[in-house]
């Protein structure tokens, strides 16, 4: 992985990883982050869900409505699946195999 994260944000990451249950994550980000931001790391995900959805083509009409997000939203989470550092994809293959 590159260095375009510094300690402090690696132990982050760290912390994150010592979460076991979904309670334990809400916990945590309760804490951590304002309900606003955790609401729009949750939209990011679900639009990023449905662009990685090979069962079916959704337009970005489509996932604004479904998501709420704004086209330039969905644009951003987008041009991340397809040239960002594979996270997304990651999380979404682990998920469909379980």
């Amino acid at each position: 992985m590159n260095n375009m994260f510094d300690e402090t944000t690696r132990s982050f990451f760290e912390a994150i990883l010592m979460l076991k249950t979904p309670e334990e994550c809400e916990k945590f980000f309760a804490d951590v982050c304002t309900v606003k931001e955790i609401k729009d790391l949750a939209q990011r995900y679900e639009v990023a869900r449905l662009l990685l959805d090979e069962n079916e083509v959704h337009t970005y009409n489509d996932i604004a409505k479904t998501t709420g997000a704004s086209t330039a939203t969905i644009s951003r989470v987008k041009n991340s699946v397809l040239y960002g550092q594979g996270g997304y994809r990651l999380v979404n293959d682990r998920i469909l195999k379980k």
